[in-house]
């Protein structure tokens, strides 16, 4: 338990491959929210390499970049100072995917962040929550408030998302948990 055979600096040694985890996993969406966005660099990479639109929202402006829309890009990319349970500046159905990283622990109102994320996403959409598990490394180098996997399935499934997975990968030190929307199967739906 808590990563005692896992060296202090594995996140880092992780990240590229995690990223690109990230981006097989969100697939084709062109529209992503990134939730808990911090510097922006999972934005970054996002937007370079699979082409997507991201808007990256975080809690702190402390390290938002200055500059979100470079001349060369051709995905823009946003990242704003915001609440993730309070996403007023989108519409419902507005976005493909929403992932967040290394974030919701870090969050307040994680049910409100989830809800919020499920109004944002259309029908059919995806959210990605990669994050450190309760008995991880990170639970021996920072000790913070970690989901626990089934916490993250019940988190998704109260919010009503379907088709929930969660999973610990990468030596059992990241948590991974998905759910959609589900699609509309009717006029009324």
């Amino acid at each position: 338990m808590y990563g005692k055979n896992v060296p202090d600096d594995f996140y880092e040694k992780i990240q590229h491959r995690l990223y690109q985890r990230i981006g097989q996993e969100l697939g084709m969406a062109h529209r992503v929210l990134d939730l808990g966005c911090g510097s922006c660099e999972l934005a970054r990479f996002l937007r370079k390499t699979y082409r997507q639109r991201v808007t990256g929202v975080d809690i702190s402006d402390g390290n938002l970049p200055r500059r979100d829309h470079p001349a060369n890009s051709r995905a823009p990319m946003r990242c704003i100072k915001g609440n993730a349970a309070r996403l007023a500046f989108l519409r419902d159905g507005s976005v493909d995917a929403v992932v967040t990283t290394w974030a919701l622990h870090e969050m307040d109102d994680r049910p409100g962040a989830v809800a919020e994320a499920y109004r944002v996403l259309r029908p059919g959409g995806k959210i990605l929550i990669v994050d450190f598990p309760k008995g991880s490394l990170a639970q021996r180098l920072w000790n913070e408030d970690y989901l626990t996997v089934p916490g993250a399935r019940t988190l998704l499934t109260a919010a009503g998302f379907v088709r929930v997975r969660a999973r610990a990968i990468h030596k059992k030190q990241v948590m991974l948990a998905s759910g959609h929307r589900p699609a509309n199967t009717g006029a009324n739906a």
